[in-house]
């Protein structure tokens, strides 16, 4: 399994943990989830961004200390012109800001980056407490989508009122029986999150990018 596969498999294995993991210290703070807007209004940055390289220290082939290095697409927060950003995380805990480090032979993943400024390095960012990331996959239509189920942050959002179904042009949209297990893949089943191609599962649905920025300027009106 190589490491884009291994982190598509813990974001997988994070959607049966949910709700499920006792936590203490930062992390009961930070398990009762969070709300799109208030998210935007903590980080210091927002931005759409695409992995190009990670500078990591790996321990067990697990990330431990490092950096990622992402091409902003599009800049929803930020003070200053941004090309590429720096991305530092230090540690193990629940709401790490690690990426997946895209091969010789793949484009790197999107994400939906919440962040904040490295107060021991200006210039460099670390994620929120609640959590840095949300995965965003490309449509047919060339849109962004949040893809669903949302896995990176707990979000307390009604998503369900907003999902539509989408048909992904993004190699990021496949699972297959090395990336799942089968108590995953049944479970996506069950939700109608993914759907089988052959021996591939397509994930089916999302919200719409225009959507989840309306969301972090007004807050959810359905809760």
């Amino acid at each position: 399994m190589t490491r884009a596969s291994r982190f598509s498999f813990l974001a997988v294995v994070a959607i049966a943990a949910a709700g499920t993991t006792h936590a203490s210290g930062r992390e009961a703070e930070t398990q009762k989830g969070i709300a799109l807007a208030e998210l935007a209004t903590l980080a210091g940055v927002i931005v759409l961004a695409q992995v190009r390289d990670t500078d990591y220290v790996y321990r067990r082939e697990f990330p431990v200390a490092g950096s990622a290095f992402l091409r902003v697409l599009i800049p929803y927060k930020a003070s200053q012109p941004m090309d590429i950003i720096e991305v530092y995380e230090a540690g193990l805990h629940a709401h790490e800001c690690y990426f997946p480090t895209p091969t010789v032979f793949e484009e790197g993943r999107r994400y939906l980056l919440f962040l904040q400024e490295d107060a021991e390095k200006p210039g460099r960012y670390r994620g929120l407490p609640q959590g840095c990331a949300l995965d965003i996959l490309v449509a047919q239509d060339n849109s962004y989508v949040l893809r669903l189920p949302v896995t990176g942050i707990e979000l307390t959002d009604s998503l369900d009122a907003y999902r539509q179904s989408f048909e992904f042009s993004d190699s990021y949209a496949v699972e297959t029986d090395e990336s799942l297990n089968p108590q995953q893949r049944e479970a996506l089943m069950a939700g109608a999150w993914i759907m089988p191609r052959g021996m591939e599962y397509l994930y089916t649905s999302g919200v719409s990018l225009s959507v989840v920025r309306q969301l972090m300027r007004t807050g959810n009106q359905h809760q």
